[in-house]
């Protein structure tokens, strides 16, 4: 499901790294340095995405304080959710000579020159949350992340027992909020869920599709134009929580009963998803777990130490109803 790596010549990684202040949002260089001791931290640099959502605030937070707690010396820059900013911040990585690159790619394509500048410059690269096409499977070492195809499936076999247990009767006519084009949880995440509904379900289908670009506001705006378009849609599958809880906004203006008059199934599984969900608004969550730092911090360490580490390091999801949205919420960790 994923994939990565980079190297540079000293002068084109000075250039990178000063071109990486003007793009970039946020460069908290050794923001993770644990406590002194005899032996050299490991410095690690580390490209986010951007903050976007709830989920990406969480991941965020819990790569930095896992650093901390481990020791390592966090080098963190926020991509803006742009790809340039990304590949100028892996570059900048290089030419300050980390030991190990790590980062959760803003699209799918078009990252084998850096990593092949990385891979060049000896250093690993491990990528988190989000996978990666390459020409050359070793330009990266292993992925920390979910199974965004399996999260599609789960969501569609969710959407099965939430229209069971609402008793909708007749077509179901799915409004589909995309994630960011191109990136790894929109394109798999979509293609999970089609598999079964494909398979499984002839009097489902998805009338409407468009990106929401993972942010409330983008879910909002084309939630509205959705349902100006198709005012007989019955069923909101959103690609994360945070399209869902813009999109709800959108439903109620229009003067529908989110959860009722159309029922929505999301991905995610963040707090504001699960009030959310208590309140009756949304009726499915299917996880995707931000908490990477703890699995992050281990495998960059193994590789650092030249140990073997599995291809693909799979986190453990679960799937949540209304039911029980009440009674996990106090203990939610984001």
């Amino acid at each position: 499901m994923l994939n990565r790596r980079n190297f540079l010549t000293a002068a084109v990684g000075v250039a990178a790294a000063g071109g990486l202040a003007a793009c970039a949002k946020k460069d908290d260089s050794g923001s993770g340095s644990g406590s002194g001791g005899g032996s050299k931290a490991i410095s690690l640099g580390f490209s986010q995405v951007g903050a976007e959502s709830g989920w990406r605030a969480a991941n965020t937070t819990s790569v930095k304080s896992a650093a901390k707690e481990a020791g390592v010396n966090l080098k963190f820059s926020d991509a803006q959710q742009k790809q340039e900013n990304q590949i100028s911040a892996i570059r900048s990585y290089i030419a300050q000579k980390v030991d190990v690159i790590a980062f959760s790619p803003v699209v799918v394509t078009g990252w084998d020159a850096v990593l092949k500048e990385a891979k060049a410059a000896k250093i690993p690269v491990v990528l988190t949350d989000r996978s990666v096409e390459t020409s050359d499977d070793s330009l990266y070492v292993t992925l920390v992340g979910s199974d965004f195809t399996d999260e599609g499936r789960r969501a569609a076999k969710m959407l099965e027992k939430v229209i069971a247990k609402a008793g909708l009767k007749g077509p179901v006519k799915i409004a589909q909020l995309e994630g960011t084009t191109g990136a790894a949880p929109a394109i798999e995440r979509g293609k999970g869920f089609k598999e079964v509904m494909d398979a499984e379900h002839k009097d489902w289908k998805i009338v409407v599709s468009q990106s929401g670009d993972f942010t409330r506001a983008g879910g909002k705006q084309v939630m509205a134009a959705f349902l100006q378009s198709h005012k007989d849609i019955n069923v909101l599958f959103a690609h994360n929580d945070d399209m869902a809880i813009g999109a709800i906004q959108s439903i109620e203006a229009a003067g529908k009963k989110p959860g009722k008059d159309i029922l929505i199934v999301s991905v995610d599984g963040v707090h504001d998803g699960f009030v959310a969900m208590s309140q009756g608004k949304i009726n499915g969550i299917v996880e995707c777990n931000p908490l990477l730092g703890p699995q992050l911090m281990e495998v960059v360490k193994k590789v650092h130490d030249g140990q073997k580490v599995e291809r693909w390091i799979k986190t453990k999801e679960g799937d949540y109803t209304q039911d029980q949205a009440k009674a996990a919420l106090p203990t939610r960790k984001y």
